[in-house]
């Protein structure tokens, strides 16, 4: 019997995992907040191997990003299957639609418009039907609990005014509820604790789906709170029946890379763990501490303009075919804004591994442009070039809370190599070494590299950024037309050097 799977399951920025069996086969969606598209759908057939294969947010009207401000977006989706269709119901908080309702015959899509629940006014968003086809949306409310209202789908309507479902176990913070009809019971998931270190996950149960809930007398089921476990910040949790028809959990957790475990630079990951039960009530396991992500080696094909719409590219409030196009073998983006701005000229994916390059060969002759790894507005590091005929001006870029710091070097007139590359340091207290990362800013005119700054690492991370995403590494243009002749990243499992030139 399968007791554990790969720790994390999805590596690099995906938070908020929920997850739903259909037919044998396993979909599931995380968070994306300010990035399209959005809400990246996962599918697997043993809770081992997965493939993104879609998003939900593919249209910037989906969910209305203009205005919302970071860390706002999409926040905890839940995925649900009835009468025939997948359902997507999710918050776009601080600025977009609110609660909204997607549905698609596919998964991997078309999704709909959306249908907005305008009596929803909280976070994470669950959906669950009775036995008569009521459709229930329970939902978090900042300092009161879980409330709940049954709805009409098909218009967003409130069937009745909303009410307290449960108030929680005490704990900071009682959000992410999943409802589930089990036996004769219904069974209330929710994480409390706050969403660092003391994240949790608790349970309740009740006649109904109106309840009333019992606490379970065990709560918290789930937490590495105050303990010296290398995955922290357990919660957020979702549950479905495993391969073996057992029972298996999907949850979030922080991979920290210091002594202290205080600093986790790819951010809020999915993880997978068995649950067994006691008296009818789930009793999960702590998950797995693995390797990471298996080594992975990407090269951009820029042969034509699918790449932009291969899962895993993502831009900052708009749509990838937004930003950049595909010309003559490379990708082009034309600068509009500074890659610290709302809405930059970006085009990223997830950095998945601690050890990691991501390098791109940039032709700067009409712009200005480079690679810059983002975690939010003012917490972000780039390395850009400048061409003026003669010479080619490289600076490098370290944005920290607003205070930005800069260093420049020249490098003959041509295509730069550029690249930010990361290295986990060891950790050994008897020599004063506490571990953590450093972030190497280079660059390459030949195979010489030329590195303009080293960083340390921990204070571009979820803790320091608070942007509820982890690092998101790209290329962007902040003036001109900036071509990208190549684009790579190169992550390891181990502790070999990554591959910076893209050979």
């Amino acid at each position: 019997m399968t007791t554990s799977w790969p720790s994390p399951a999805l590596p690099g920025s995906n938070p908020d995992p929920s997850i739903v069996l259909v037919d044998g086969l396993y979909y599931l969606v995380t968070s994306s907040f300010e990035y399209l598209p959005g809400l990246p759908i996962y599918r697997s057939a043993d809770l081992v191997t997965w493939d993104q294969i879609g998003n939900v947010a593919t249209r910037a009207e989906q969910v209305w990003f203009d205005d919302v401000h970071t860390p706002g977006g999409v926040w905890a989706p839940t995925i649900r299957h009835y009468d025939g269709l997948f359902h997507v119901i999710v918050s776009v908080f601080l600025g977009g639609r609110g609660c909204v309702v997607f549905t698609a015959a596919d998964a991997a899509g078309p999704w709909s418009d959306g249908i907005v629940i305008d009596a929803v006014d909280g976070i994470d968003p669950d959906l669950a039907w009775d036995d008569e086809g009521t459709a229930y949306v329970s939902y978090a409310s900042f300092g009161r609990g879980i409330l709940q209202v049954r709805v009409d789908l098909e218009t967003g309507r409130a069937l009745e005014e909303p009410r307290l479902l449960w108030a929680g176990t005490g704990l900071l913070g009682t959000e992410g509820p999943h409802l589930y009809h089990r036996g004769g019971s219904w069974l209330l998931v929710v994480a409390e604790g706050g969403t660092d270190r003391g994240h949790a996950v608790s349970v309740a149960r009740g006649p109904s789906p109106m309840g009333p809930f019992e606490s379970c007398p065990n709560n918290p089921v789930l937490s590495a709170r105050s303990t010296a476990y290398p995955v922290q910040n357990l919660g957020h949790a979702d549950l479905v029946e495993a391969p073996d028809g057992g029972t298996a959990m999907v949850l979030l957790g922080v991979r920290p890379i210091d002594a202290a475990l205080g600093f986790s630079p790819l951010g809020r990951e999915t993880f997978v763990t068995r649950v067994s039960w006691v008296d009818g009530w789930p009793m999960p396991e702590v998950p797995a501490s693995g390797p990471g992500a298996a080594a992975e080696r990407f090269r951009a094909d820029l042969t034509d303009g699918s790449v932009l719409d291969a899962p895993g590219w993502l831009a900052v409030r708009r749509t990838p075919r937004s930003v950049a196009q595909i010309d003559d073998g490379a990708l082009v983006i034309d600068g509009d804004a500074r890659i610290t701005d709302s809405c930059p000229a970006f085009l990223g994916r997830r950095q998945r591994h601690h050890d990691s390059v991501f390098v791109a060969l940039v032709d700067a002759s009409k712009g200005t442009g480079g690679v810059a790894a983002r975690l939010r507005e003012d917490h972000t590091i780039a390395i850009e070039a400048s061409d003026n005929g003669e010479r080619t001006l490289v600076t490098a870029h370290a944005i920290l809370a607003g205070l930005e710091q800069t260093w420049t070097a020249e490098l003959p007139s041509g295509p730069a190599r550029l690249s930010i590359e990361t290295e986990i340091l060891p950790v050994d207290l008897r020599r004063g070494l506490i571990g953590g990362e450093v972030i190497r800013l280079v660059a390459r005119a030949t195979d010489a590299p030329l590195v303009l700054a080293e960083l340390d690492g921990r204070y571009w991370s979820y803790e320091t950024a608070k942007a509820f995403t982890g690092r998101i590494v790209g290329v962007y243009a902040e003036t001109g037309r900036v071509r990208f002749l190549e684009i790579g990243y190169d992550g390891l499992a181990g502790t070999a050097a990554p591959d910076a030139t893209l050979s």
